[in-house]
C-alpha cells in the first residue's frame, strides 16, 4: 500500500532537488556540511542529560543494597521487589510516553519525565518503611519509561542526517557514564545521599530546557509551521540555508496529515506499516531476549558462580561498556547502522557463547584452570560488543523509522514490548541458571545468531538519510 502518482509527489518533490554533493536547487551548499552550531550541541547535551538519569535509575540498586537492607531491616524479597520494581513503573511510563511527547511536545516531555525521577528520588532518600522505597522506586520508573523514548526521538528529530546517528547514539553513552559513575561514588556514600545526588542531572535539565527548542518536526506535526522553521535555523545556524529541509519537513507533514489516521494504534496494522512495525518490535524483542537485563542486573553472581572475583569483573565491565560505546558514537555514522548490528550482535553471540562453555567446563570438571578466565572473556566479549550496536541501535532505528503522525502510537508500543521482555528476562534470569548455567547462555548465543539473520532479512540501513526518505522508502512512497 501506500501513496501513488501525485500522492507521491508531495513526497519526491522537495527531496529531488538534494544532489550527492550537497549543493541545493539554488545553488547553495546544504546546511549540514556547514561547522556544527553550538546550539545543536547544547540542546543535544540539555537532552542527553536525561540519558544519564536513566543509568543512574538503573545503577542505583547496586551499590545502595547493603545500606539499604542494613538501614531498613529488609528481606531479600522486599529488595528484590524494590530493585525490579523499576521496570514495572518503566512499563507504564513507556505505554504513555508517546501520547504525552505528542500532546505536550518532546521538550514538555522531557522535563515531565524528571519530575517523576525527583519525586521518587527524594522519596527514596527520606523512606522509613518500604513502601516508600517501592513509590519512589516506581515513580522513577516512570520517569526512565517517557525518558527511553523521548530523548532518542528528539534527538533524532533535531539531528542533520549526517550527524543523527552519533548524536543518537550519544543517548547509550550518556545512559553507560550514568551507570558507571552510580556504581563509582555510591561505593563511598550512604545511600541516602545517592538518592539525592540522583535529582542533580534532573534539576540540571529541568535549568536548561528552557533554552533550547521543541523539535521543527513535531512543531511542523501540530501545525506550527513558523515556529518549526525557527526552530530548525537555530539548529542549524543563523547563515544555514534551511530551506530544502524545511519545506520537506512541511510538506511531508502535511501529506501524512490528508491521508492517514493518526493517533489509532490500529493504524500500525495496516499493511503499508507492517515493515516498519516488524522492524521496530522486533529488533526490541530481540534486543532484550538476548539476556541484557538478567547479564546487567546480575553481574556480580554470574562471576561468583563463575569462580572469579565479582569486584574486578565488574568494574572490567564497566570499562569495556563506556568504551564499546564511545567507539559506537565514533562509527554510527561512517559504516552505519546496519553493519554495526551485525558485528554487535555476532560478538554477543560469541561471548554467550564463550561464557556457556565455560560454565559447561566448570559442570564437567574439565580445565579449571582457564574456565573463570572464559567467563570473564565471554561476559566482556558480550558487554562491549552488545554495548557497539545492539543496545542502543534499536532505539535509534525505532526514532528514524516512523511517521511523524503515528510515532508517538508507535513509540508507546515498542517501547512498551521492550520493558515487558526486559521484564521477562530480569524476572526469569535466576530461574534460568538454576535450571542450567550454560543452557542460558547457549539460548541467549542462539538468540544472538537469530538477530544477525533478522538484520541481514529485513533492517533497512538508515544512515545519510533524512527522516522523511526513510519513512516514505519503508511505508511504499516513491523517493528519488
Amino acid at each position: 500500500m501506500g501513496f501513488r502518482g501525485s500522492e507521491a509527489s508531495q513526497f519526491s518533490t522537495p527531496l529531488l532537488s538534494t544532489g550527492k554533493d550537497g549543493i541545493d536547487s539554488h545553488g547553495n551548499e546544504q546546511s549540514e556540511a556547514s561547522s556544527m552550531p553550538l546550539t545543536l550541541v547544547f540542546t543535544a547535551l540539555s537532552a542527553a542529560i536525561g540519558s544519564y538519569v536513566f543509568g543512574y535509575a538503573l545503577g542505583y540498586s547496586s551499590p545502595a543494597q547493603y545500606g539499604i537492607v542494613h538501614d531498613l531491616h529488609l528481606s531479600v524479597a522486599e529488595y528484590s521487589t524494590f530493585g525490579s520494581i523499576l521496570t514495572i513503573g518503566a512499563i507504564v511510563g513507556a505505554s504513555l510516553s508517546g501520547r504525552i511527547a505528542d500532546y505536550m511536545g518532546r521538550r514538555l516531555a522531557m522535563g515531565f519525565s524528571e519530575v517523576f525521577c525527583i519525586v521518587g528520588s527524594v522519596m527514596i532518600a527520606f523512606s522509613k518503611v518500604v513502601w516508600w522505597l517501592y513509590i519512589g522506586r516506581m515513580l522513577i520508573g516512570c520517569g526512565v519509561g517517557i525518558i527511553s523514548y523521548v530523548v532518542p526521538v528528539y534527538l533524532a528529530e533535531i539531528t542533520p542526517k549526517n550527524l543523527r546517528g552519533a548524536f543518537t547514539e550519544g543517548h547509550l553513552l550518556m545512559i553507560c557514564c550514568g551507570l558507571s559513575l552510580t556504581y563509582l561514588i555510591g561505593a563511598f556514600l550512604n545511600w541516602r545521599i545517592l538518592a539525592l545526588i540522583g535529582t542533580v542531572p534532573c534539576i540540571v535539565q529541568l535549568l536548561t530546557l528552557p533554552f533550547i527548542p521543541d523539535s521543527p518536526r513535531w512543531l511542523a506535526k501540530v501545525g506550527r509551521v513558523k515556529e518549526s522553521e525557527s526552530a530548525l535555523q537555530l539548529l542549524r545556524g543563523k547563515h544555514a540555508d534551511i530551506y530544502q529541509e524545511a519545506t520537506a519537513i512541511r510538506e511531508y507533514t502535511e501529506a501524512l496529515q490528508q491521508h492517514t489516521e493518526a493517533g489509532n494504534i490500529i493504524v500500525l496494522f495496516k499493511l503499508q506499516y507492517l515493515k516498519t512495525l516488524t522492524v521496530g518490535v522486533g529488533l526490541m524483542i530481540l534486543q532484550q531476549f538476548a539476556g541484557i537485563s538478567g547479564i546487567l542486573f546480575y553481574t556480580n553472581s554470574i562471576f561468583i558462580s563463575a569462580g572469579f572475583s565479582d569486584t574486578i569483573g565488574t568494574i572490567a565491565v564497566g570499562v569495556f561498556k563506556v568504551s564499546f560505546s564511545s567507539l559506537g558514537v565514533l562509527l554510527m555514522d561512517k559504516c552505519g547502522r546496519r553493519p554495526l548490528l551485525l558485528v554487535s550482535a555476532t560478538g554477543a553471540c560469541i561471548g554467550s557463547f564463550l561464557t556457556a562453555l565455560s560454565f559447561l567446563l566448570k559442570d564437567l570438571q574439565e580445565w579449571k584452570a582457564i574456565t573463570p578466565i572464559m567467563a570473564l572473556v565471554g561476559v566482556l566479549l558480550y558487554m562491549g560488543l552488545f554495548s557497539l550496536g545492539l543496545s542502543g541501535i534499536p532505539s535509534i532505528i525505532m526514532s528514524e523509522i516512523f511517521p511523524i503522525n503515528v510515532k508517538g502510537t508507535a513509540g508507546s508500543l515498542v517501547m512498551l514490548v521492550n520493558w515487558t521482555c526486559s521484564l521477562i528476562v530480569a524476572y526469569t534470569f535466576n530461574f534460568l541458571m538454576s535450571w542450567s548455567s550454560p543452557g542460558t547462555f547457549f539460548l541467549f548465543s542462539g538468540i544472538c545468531g537469530i538477530t544477525v539473520v533478522f538484520v541481514t532479512k529485513l533492517v533497512p540501513e538508515t544512515k545519510g538519510r533524512t527522516l522523511e526518505e526513510i519513512q516514505a522508502s519503508l511505508n511504499g512512497t516513491y523517493v528519488k
